[in-house]
């Protein structure tokens, strides 16, 4: 039985949006009617409860609108975006399931209307990237909307897209007085969905393009630069912080080395020498056929790798799955990274297990936050309590940037 939908799998994906409830994503009773709804239901059930629930407020957005109530038409669009972007998560994967394309599109539709209508001028932008370009959003500080002021860039992991990180990040920072800028880099967002562009491992190219966008920004302080990743992008932006000196401060939550080395201790399991798993593409086909069981027969590791993993990396099967993922490491990267680093560590999230040798590896200033259970932030991302990941990683911040 999951914290709020009866069954687990789902509940992974029905409770993120608790994390946003401070940031205008949802109220908690909402994502409880939508449990509700769900029951005992499937992957489909799911779907449709969130889209019901979507086009709900979106309809009462409109209303709104009609009698001239713009904040609430407003907040009532952004949580049509929450609604929307939690939907299809279950369906991720190769082929891509038709669900997941409508329903971000209807997703970035409300998200940019809620923007629209917001007394802060929001710009949509795009980031130019070798040869096209990627989507973004710059977000003013909250009271400094023209003022040169630092700027905080978020990069996103796995599975999220920009509005996750609007609710996720960005408006902490905005509120705290950052700019914010947020984008979707290769394997995520609109580049994965709509134009079938893979992550990549080399994030240093990406954030050097970010920021030299952020650069040619006149509300942007170039001294004051700051690079911010969750889940997956406490690997990305450290690896973009250390071809990229101009940053004055980085943040990665978790502080996450690898994503290979998750699968070391699994084969480790199953007989594979340390010599042997230093290079898990090269494992025995029989241990390989092994991992293969033990995925299938967990739904939520399926997810994760066949369905998530396969379709982002663009890879058909786990041994080039895993040749993919040898790749994105830290090694001989850690110690170009220069500026002040935040790293984060949660309790109960085995993603964070690499953030102490992590940190240790580190030749720049550093800290390393931990995050506990009994806070209420042990688990991956402190997605239950995401306030006071904010809170803190923000107070650091200030203190680098002297605010």
């Amino acid at each position: 039985m999951g914290i709020v939908f009866a069954d687990d799998f789902l509940d992974d994906f029905g409770t993120l949006p608790v994390g946003y409830i401070p940031y205008g994503g949802a109220d908690f009773g909402e994502i409880q009617a939508v449990a509700r709804v769900v029951g005992h239901g499937d992957s489909t059930a799911f779907y449709n409860a969130w889209m019901s629930a979507g086009d709900r407020v979106a309809a009462e957005s409109d209303a709104a609108l009609a009698k001239g109530h713009r904040p609430a038409a407003r907040e009532l669009l952004l949580r049509a975006t929450c609604f929307y972007s939690t939907s299809s998560r279950p369906f991720y994967g190769e082929p891509v399931d038709p669900r997941i394309i409508s329903t971000f599109r209807k997703q970035i539709a409300s998200f940019d209307r809620a923007l629209a209508l917001s007394d802060v001028p929001v710009e949509c932008v795009r980031i130019p990237f070798e040869g096209a370009t990627m989507p973004g959003y710059l977000i003013p500080a909250v009271g400094y909307e023209r003022d040169v002021r630092p700027l905080l860039i978020c990069t996103n992991g796995y599975d999220a897209t920009v509005t996750d990180m609007y609710f996720g990040s960005a408006v902490a920072a905005t509120r705290r007085g950052y700019h914010c800028l947020v984008f979707d880099g290769p394997g995520q967002g609109e580049m994965l969905f709509e134009r079938g562009i893979r992550l990549r491992p080399d994030w240093e190219t990406v954030i050097k393009a970010v920021v030299d966008f952020a650069l040619a920004q006149p509300i942007v302080d170039a001294k004051r630069i700051a690079l911010s990743g969750w889940s997956l992008g406490g690997y990305l932006a450290p690896r973009g912080a250390s071809g990229e000196p101009r940053l004055a401060a980085l943040i990665a939550d978790p502080g996450l080395w690898s994503i290979a080395g998750g699968f070391r201790p699994i084969a480790a399991k199953l007989g594979v020498t340390a010599e042997a798993a230093n290079n898990l593409g090269t494992l025995d086909q029989d241990i390989i056929d092994r991992l293969d069981q033990m995925i299938a027969a967990n739904r939520s590791l399926y997810w994760s790798i066949v369905q998530r993993g396969y379709w982002v990396h663009g890879v058909n099967n786990l041994r080039d799955y895993l040749k993919s993922a040898e790749l994105f490491t830290m090694d001989g990267r850690a110690e170009l990274i220069t500026c002040p680093t935040l790293l984060t560590a949660a309790e109960n999230d085995t993603r964070s297990g690499s953030a102490q040798p992590f940190f240790d590896a580190l030749k720049c200033p550093k800290q390393l936050l931990h995050f506990t259970a009994v806070e209420g932030a042990g688990d991956h991302c402190e997605a239950m309590n995401r306030s006071l990941l904010n809170r803190r990683a923000l107070d650091w911040l200030d203190e680098q940037f002297g605010i």
